[in-house]
């Protein structure tokens, strides 16, 4: 039986203390946080102490911000994040793995080897998995490229994200399907966030003109969890990733959203789990 665990983003609500998120989080039927805390390195023991206390289990994610284009600074500052990211621990809880947008589009494949090799030094070490989300602007911003790169490197892991792709592309990859499934049998993860053909991120899923693109979503989505059941994999998380602006468009001339991503994220948590739960 296949047990499918749904993490809530921080994204979004970096506002709301620790103690007040991890209870909506746990009333909403979440069962763990997705963060990316190298932002606020102050509410460390906060926010373990949180998670623990409503037994929540997290992940967490890595992207670096600033270095880029000096590939040696890229590297150093790669190592220490990580580095930093796997000390999130204590005696009671640690992070189920870690999610790392890694590189940049524009590095060669013998850079990204150098990326990877520090990746998987540092998970082997730490005992934390660390896996690739595929993400615009890195190493595996389209389909077609992580096709290739996965031929190369079989060991990768994926934090699977679509929308991206999507945006990518300009179309629903309906002529990638070999991309898609080779995509799939190196999953672990799932972003559940819709993008179009031009944005990746639609403005609300449960809109009807945003039908058409939630359905592509799903039947890529359905793809990967029947090849989970197939090969008898016990556990995997999703976590629905709507995000706020600018993602999340604001309504003419104002500072407000155009939909709360509070409750998309809840409605493709429950959507999800009932599509995968009772089937």
């Amino acid at each position: 039986m296949l047990n499918i665990n749904f993490y809530c983003p921080r994204w979004g609500s970096e506002d709301i203390p620790w103690a007040r998120f991890c209870e909506e989080v746990k009333t909403a039927g979440f069962d763990g946080v997705e963060v990316y805390p190298l932002q606020s390195p102050n509410e460390k023991e906060e926010m373990l102490r949180q998670l623990a206390l409503h037994n929540l289990e997290f992940s967490l994610l890595h992207a670096e911000m600033k270095e880029g284009k000096d590939f040696e600074k890229y590297k150093l500052a790669l190592e220490r994040n990580l580095y930093e990211l796997v000390d999130y621990q204590d005696d009671q809880i640690k992070p189920q793995f870690i999610t790392t947008q890694t590189g940049r589009e524009y590095y060669t494949q013998d850079q990204m080897a150098e990326c990877f090799a520090i990746c998987d030094r540092i998970s082997k070490e730490s005992g934390i998995k660390i896996i690739q989300e595929t993400h615009r602007n890195k190493w595996s911003y389209a389909a077609h490229v992580v096709k290739d790169y996965l031929k190369k490197f079989p060991s990768l892991e994926l934090a699977l994200d679509i929308s991206h792709w999507v945006c990518v592309s300009e179309s629903y990859l309906e002529d990638q399907q070999d991309a898609i499934d080779l995509a799939i049998q190196h999953t672990m993860h799932l972003h559940a966030r819709v993008g179009h053909t031009e944005g990746p991120q639609v403005t609300d899923p449960r809109a009807d003109e945003n039908k058409e693109a939630l359905e592509h979503h799903l039947k890529i989505w359905d793809k990967w969890i029947a090849h989970l059941k197939k090969n008898k994999i016990s556990k995997c998380t999703i976590t629905p990733e709507f995000g706020p602006y600018p993602y999340m468009p604001y309504k003419n001339n104002t500072t407000k959203p155009i939909a709360s991503q509070w409750g998309i994220n809840c409605f493709m948590k429950n959507l999800l789990k009932s599509r995968y739960t009772n089937n």
